[in-house]
């Protein structure tokens, strides 16, 4: 029997530097410049950063750190940290522990070993990491001891964004001014808008034993070879079934180590496939809650080490069941508490809202391709368009009563769909009001009743790329739209009238981007051409929008990145696309070779032995030769293909620009590695299964 859990309050934000400590720690004059800082942005003098990380210091000591570091993000999308000991020796040759504000405020890990996409050589080693006061310091705990992460930016020595963080901070602060002025039209005088994110974390989780025996999940993260087995999840019986005791207790103790954290794991459930789970957290300011989920990822891979579990964070990690994502809960709140994506009981009446719902619109269709491309991976391209995850094609769901609500706008109707009211006519049941909007899980980007889903982001990704593009879209159709509302104002027209006609205007331009439908159909892939939205199948075809004209005067002119910044994107995501599959294509080249084939010879061998002594003996065979047959076609179109890889290797390697290579990849190679699967999971199905030398599906999907 379990012992009795602590009360969650009693050690929740316990290793986070977070107000309660900072009221505690520092004096108040302090405290008080500190937060004028992380609220207001005021410059942070040397001598408060000074008392600040003495404070920060004896907080840690207190903790049991005995190591600091700068944890940053750069564009690998993991984190990084180099760990300093306070320790220090003194000239007389006493040891003492000292922290100080520069050290606080700014470190020097080597950049040239980080991404940069061709704006750094190799020789040019300096990079800065710059202190984030917006985000708290934290205590990550080790098996002998603490260290002590404080939360940076990363640049390089000119200051160019080395990170995923830089630019999603320069986002937030277009947003924040343009949603201002937007919001002034109305009434309103706000001293900040911040976008908040909740990301809903899928994984896998298996044995740890299964995972040592799989070279692809050890080296791709995926499964490159794998029989569907007799039962997947067409049952339907583990999407919110009961949590396996083993499963349950590594959610607790990662749950623990969370609310140590200060991150409000609030939910965790069976996904739909067999071992797949999912965790959600309550929402944060979007930078917060970028730095929560990237400790969240890890947090997960560290209590799954200690319970002899592998976590799986790729996209697809097992063909034929559901993938992982990682929904992507996006909405915009004033200073003043309102949530401008909630319609409020009457949301035709709303015109701040609908203004607000219709500038999304707007950036989500005149920027799907960037949005796309923003999500691409080769895990993704495995995961997209099946088993409850979106298309490739980037829509948007409104549900009926809203999608109504702007089409009367759009022909000046005032029918509008009443909310209904749900009776199940039973005595002991209360009667509920049915939401505005459905959920369509098919829907890439869908409105949720008082937020947006971007569903299409995948599991393993961070979720600064993508937010950074949407709050950028976004804060560029706030200011399109309250220009033209403003204009209007100015020509005698008052804020409703002037709301209507600018609103019915967009309404008209961004219907082909609205779809309540069934996105996984064949009919919306015809319909979806004949509306002009682009279908960006795959990463290769994708990736070009980040260096799309339009996309790059978007992003400069808001500052969101400079030129050379956004073609590194654009060099760095093609790079890492050729990598992955490289990775990908040598190790089923070799589990292929070392593994499967010999294997299916010795049975061959066995088939042979067994048909020719039969024959000896004068006994009928038939099957028996028929199944020999079958075990020797597949062996030799199997050493075909491999044949064939190998051809398709030698062209991909020798191809030195990045595009032509990642098409060429896309195209051409991935077939030949899908027609070696093909035969390996057919033989799979052959050999018997004690010889059989990797774990199969069964094994892992159903064994915990």
């Amino acid at each position: 029997m379990s012992s009795k859990a602590e009360n969650v309050l009693s050690y929740f934000g316990k290793n986070t530097f977070n107000d309660a400590v900072m009221r505690d720690k520092l004096s108040k004059e302090v405290y008080k410049k500190l937060k004028a800082n992380i609220q207001k942005g005021e410059k942070l003098l040397p001598e408060i950063a000074n008392s600040v990380a003495h404070a920060m210091k004896e907080w840690a000591l207190e903790n049991g750190v005995t190591h600091f570091t700068h944890w940053f993000q750069p564009m690998t999308g993991l984190t990084a940290e180099k760990h300093d000991a306070f320790l220090e020796i003194e000239k007389n040759g006493d040891p003492i522990q000292r922290f100080d504000g520069d050290k606080l405020i700014q470190g020097e890990p080597d950049a040239s070993s980080f991404p940069s996409g061709g704006m750094r050589a190799t020789f040019e080693a300096r990079g800065y990491t710059i202190w984030d006061t917006t985000s708290p310091a934290f205590i990550m705990e080790g098996p002998a001891g603490s260290t002590l992460c404080i939360p940076t930016v990363f640049i390089s020595y000119n200051g160019e964004a080395l990170d995923k963080k830089t630019p999603l901070l320069r986002s937030m602060r277009a947003l924040n001014d343009s949603a201002k002025k937007l919001i002034k039209l109305f009434g309103r005088d706000v001293d900040q808008v911040t976008t908040t994110l909740g990301p809903e974390q899928e994984y896998f989780l298996i044995d740890q034993k299964f995972y040592d025996q799989r070279p692809d999940l050890v080296l791709a993260g995926r499964t490159l070879i794998g029989a569907e087995p007799p039962k997947g999840q067409e049952m339907e019986d583990h999407y919110f079934g009961s949590i396996k005791e083993r499963a349950l207790e590594f959610m607790q103790l990662s749950e623990k180590e969370l609310y140590k954290l200060g991150i409000p794991a609030k939910t965790r459930h069976n996904e739909v496939a067999p071992h797949q789970f999912e965790i959600a957290p309550i929402f944060s300011e979007a930078n917060l809650a970028a730095d929560r989920n990237q400790q969240v990822m890890e947090v997960l891979k560290k209590v799954a080490t200690r319970l002899n579990l592998a976590i799986l964070m790729n996209e697809k990690p097992f063909a034929g069941v559901n993938g992982s994502g990682k929904h992507l809960n996006w909405s915009v709140v004033d200073s003043d508490g309102y949530n401008l994506l909630d319609p409020g009981h009457t949301p035709k009446e709303n015109l701040q809202f609908l203004t607000v719902l219709v500038s999304v619109l707007h950036a989500v269709y005149k920027y799907s391709d960037i949005l796309r491309a923003s999500i691409a991976s080769p895990g993704n391209d495995h995961r997209l368009g099946a088993n409850e995850a979106p298309p490739a094609i980037i829509s948007v769901f409104l549900g009926s009563a809203l999608y109504d609500i702007l089409e009367s706008i759009e022909k000046g109707s005032d029918h509008v769909t009443e909310q209904k009211i749900i009776d199940l006519d039973l005595e002991n049941l209360p009667t509920i009001l049915q939401d505005n909007t459905d959920r369509n899980r098919t829907s890439p980007f869908a409105f949720t009743g008082n937020k947006f889903e971007f569903r299409a982001l995948g599991s393993s990704a961070s979720v600064s790329t993508p937010a950074t593009i949407l709050n950028s879209a976004v804060a560029e159709s706030f200011e399109i739209i309250s220009k033209e509302i403003e204009s209007r104002m100015k020509k005698g027209s008052d804020v409703k009238d002037a709301c209507i006609a600018v609103l019915k205007k967009y309404i008209t331009e961004t219907k082909p981007v609205c779809f309540n439908g069934d996105n996984y159909s064949a009919d919306w892939v015809k319909e979806a051409e004949k509306r002009g939205l682009p279908n960006l199948k795959n990463t290769a075809s994708s990736l070009p929008a980040y260096i799309a004209k339009k996309n790059v005067e978007m992003l400069t002119k808001f500052k969101i990145f400079t030129k050379e910044e956004i073609h590194s994107r654009y060099n760095i995501k093609l790079e890492r696309y050729c990598n992955t599959i490289a990775i990908e294509y040598k190790t089923l080249k070799t589990m292929a070779n070392t593994m499967i084939v010999p294997t299916a010879i010795d049975y061959q061998n066995i088939l042979i032995g067994t048909v020719s002594g039969l024959k000896q003996l004068g006994i009928a065979c038939d099957e028996q030769t028929k199944r020999l047959s079958t075990v020797s076609e597949h062996i030799e179109s199997l050493s075909k293909a491999l044949s064939k890889l190998d051809k398709k290797i030698e062209k991909a390697e020798s191809e030195h620009d990045e595009q032509k290579k990642a098409l060429f990849l896309t195209d051409s190679l991935i077939p030949v590695m899908n027609s070696i699967r093909e035969h390996c999971d057919a033989l799979e199905e052959l050999v018997p299964d004690q010889d059989w030398p990797l774990p199969k599906y069964r094994e892992m999907l159903f064994i915990m």
